[in-house]
């Protein structure tokens, strides 16, 4: 009740204080001689003296204001006083006129010509202009002279409360961490109050919360915004509103107040642990799933948010752990259990696995709270599935001699159907990988028999493909691939590695080696080839050649004496035998053919033809060639010239059944040829001893190099 009272006194006297402080500025007070008295309070000068003496006093003034003032917002029927001017110099007589100038001055100041009260004729506000400056002069009324000097006042606006508080940059909006401690500061506001700050209580401001207790508090003077109670949970409640209320007048009574709100967010701290929605999981998957597939997913549930959510997940025990294993899902915050390697119904029908959800992000403050990581059940059932047959081996490899038996078998493969109710099995052969048909297989054992003789010396590996197919369900079929190696049998004899043909130079020596000859083998030892040469046994004792075995395998063919020719004997042919190493061992008989020849002295082979040799000494077959197509030409000129003469004697009769065309011929002397020989047809005329078959006929022949006409 005391404090209630105060408010009502002081709410009663403020207006009453307000007028006493602007009444005295408007009170004229009497001036105290005969001086001319104007507000700006600057010195006047005195009465004029006459001659040359002047006495010069102080000027004598009243009471004067170098300031007035007037309230805003003042409102009344008739204009306000604001002041007065008057100087000591107006006697009373109406003979002094003032004259107002300056800011406002005949539009908002109105001044009295005669008595100098000035007036407001306008409501004035002090926030639009706080005061005003204006020039006051007094003047003589006939003449207009200025009696004194102009001078400057100020007309000041007295403030009233008429401005409430504004918070300009409201709404506000804040966030503080979850769980902070009591007191901690949130965010400050500010509001600001249009009314003079100097000048009473109008500005001065108090805040208060009206909505928002018992969670925040405000500081009254500074605006500071904290939290009222300690471990505000987010997870109860995120968001508050908060209005904050400005008043002036320093809070009392009578004062104007404005408002605004303030959105606190409770921003999140990683203060709850993960948590499964169910503690046992249950999934089942085909036994044939493909590796690397999603077999289910398992999610703890966190109520943070953002990274303070994320969770690791691990499989931390079980039956299945080297089977499956588990992925963060960073999006879904669930963890996706995969198959890591595949799995057989028939081997184990089910698995279980310990799985553990953990936070990635812990903050100390809230370790007391527990571990921050959950675990639970999974349970996993491996469904049948029909699989295709499989092999007892993932690649054969069969051996099987060249010389093998049509129909032998060569070796087997072998498949079972994994599922619980078995299925018999069929094999076959792939015939894109055997295009030649060359093996068979038995349909119902897997045995792989040869259907076509082998040849190592032409392949020696056959690459095929065997196809396994369950009778109940032909679309469930498994390959694998078999090699086949064909094995080596000594089936080939040795021979000559290529055409060998020796040359012994006539002038040879006893000794010389005339050829080094080598052997070949198309079979493929394991031990490599060794070859044995000899010479037919009725060539054993052969008088002109013999034989010598070299280390490198290769086989020297020497001459035993010197002084062959080619005349008696040109070509020796000397068979050789060559045999392997093979069991049992193979052997052929190969022919070297040895041509005798001449040589030069250091025994390079020149000639090996039995016509050089009968040759005179020098002559070359260049220069022997040449000699022959001499002969040759001088046969065909003699041959001709027989011919000619023949033709020369035949005789001129024409018969009577030929038809008579004639042509006389002009032969030049000059012998220039067809190109001076001029021919003209005469047929139309016609010869009476051309009827008996006789007609003139010229001819000319060449004799001694002189032309001779016949007729």
């Amino acid at each position: 009740m005391p404090e209630r009272l105060a408010e009502m006194l002081l709410d009663l006297w403020t207006p009453l204080i307000i007028l006493w402080i602007t009444l005295p500025p408007c009170i004229y007070m009497a001036p105290t001689s005969q001086t001319q008295v104007l507000m700006s309070g600057s010195p006047l000068e005195l009465n004029r003296l006459s001659g040359e003496q002047r006495v010069l006093n102080r000027s004598k003034r009243g009471w004067v204001w170098n300031q007035m003032f007037v309230l805003e917002e003042f409102s009344g029927p008739e204009p306000i006083l604001v002041g007065r001017l008057h100087t000591d110099l107006d006697p009373g007589s109406k003979k002094i006129k003032y004259i107002l100038s300056g800011d406002g001055a005949g539009t908002i100041f109105q001044i009295n010509d005669v008595t100098g009260d000035i007036h407001a004729i306008k409501r004035l506000d002090r926030e639009e202009k706080a005061e005003y400056t204006l020039t006051a002069q007094a003047v003589d009324w006939e003449t207009n002279k200025p009696l004194e000097p102009p001078s400057e006042f100020i007309i000041k606006v007295q403030d009233i409360n008429d401005n409430a508080p504004e918070f300009l940059n409201g709404p506000y909006h804040a966030t503080v961490p979850e769980m902070s401690i009591l007191g901690t500061s949130v965010t400050n506001v500010t509001a600001t109050d249009a009314d003079d700050p100097v000048y009473g209580n109008s500005a001065k401001l108090v805040y208060s919360i009206l909505e928002g207790q018992p969670y925040f508090s405000i500081e009254p003077e500074t605006a500071v915004i904290k939290t009222a109670l300690p471990n505000m949970d987010r997870e109860a409640k995120e968001e508050y509103l908060v209005v904050i209320q400005a008043k002036d007048m320093g809070g009392h009574s009578g004062g104007l107040s404005g408002t605004t709100t303030l959105t606190v967010t409770l921003t999140d701290v990683n203060d709850n642990p993960p948590k499964f929605a169910q503690s046992l999981y249950h999934f089942s998957v085909p036994e044939d799933v493909v590796l690397g597939t999603a077999i289910g997913r398992v999610k703890a549930n966190d109520q943070d948010i953002g990274e303070n959510a994320q969770s690791s997940y691990d499989i931390i025990d079980g039956d299945g752990t080297a089977l499956f294993e588990i992925t963060s899902d960073a999006q879904a915050q669930d963890g996706i259990i995969r198959l890591r390697k595949p799995l057989d119904f028939e081997t184990k029908k089910s698995y279980t696995l310990k799985v553990e959800a953990a936070n990635v992000h812990i903050d100390p403050r809230f370790s007391s709270r527990g571990p921050f990581k959950d675990t639970a059940t999974v349970k996993i059932v491996i469904e049948d599935a029909d699989e295709p047959p499989i092999f007892s081996s993932p690649t054969y490899l069969l051996e099987v001699h060249e010389n093998a038996a049509l129909n032998s078998v060569i070796g087997q493969v072998t498949a079972r159907d994994p599922d619980i109710t078995s299925s018999p099995i069929r094999f076959s052969i792939d015939r894109h990988t055997d295009l030649e048909r060359q093996f068979n297989i038995n349909a119902d054992d897997g045995k792989i028999t040869l259907a076509t003789p082998l040849d190592r010396e032409l392949s020696v590996w056959h690459n095929i493909t065997v196809i396994a197919t369950e009778i109940r369900n032909h679309s469930q079929i498994s390959r694998v691939p078999v090699a086949i190696k064909v094995l080596d049998v000594n089936d080939n004899a040795p021979e000559f590695a290529s055409e060998y043909e020796a040359f012994l130079c006539e002038n040879g020596k006893p000794g010389q080696v005339i050829q080094t000859v080598s052997a070949m083998d198309k079979d493929d030892p394991k031990n490599g080839h060794y070859f044995l040469y000899s010479l037919l046994p009725e060539m054993v004792n052969n008088p002109n050649f013999t034989i010598k075995k070299n280390e490198d395998n290769s086989l020297s063919i020497l001459a035993k004496h010197n002084g062959f020719n080619r005349q008696k004997q040109e070509v020796y042919l000397l068979p050789i035998v060559i045999s392997d190493s093979g069991n049992p061992p193979l052997s052929s008989t190969s022919t070297l053919t040895i041509r005798v020849c001449g040589c030069s002295n250091d025994g390079v082979v020149q000639s090996c033809n039995v016509e050089a040799y009968v040759l005179p000494i020098g002559l070359s077959m260049g220069a022997l060639i040449a000699i022959l197509a001499c002969i040759i030409l001088l046969l065909v000129i003699v041959v001709l010239f027989i011919t000619l003469r023949r033709h020369k004697n035949e005789p001129l009769i024409i018969k009577d059944d030929e038809d008579v065309r004639e042509n006389i011929i002009r032969y030049d002397d000059e012998g220039g040829g067809e190109e001076d020989t001029e021919a003209f047809d005469i047929a139309t005329l016609q010869n009476p001893d051309g009827i008996n078959g006789f007609l003139p006929h010229y001819r000319r022949g060449w004799l001694g190099g002189m032309s001779q006409d016949a007729v």
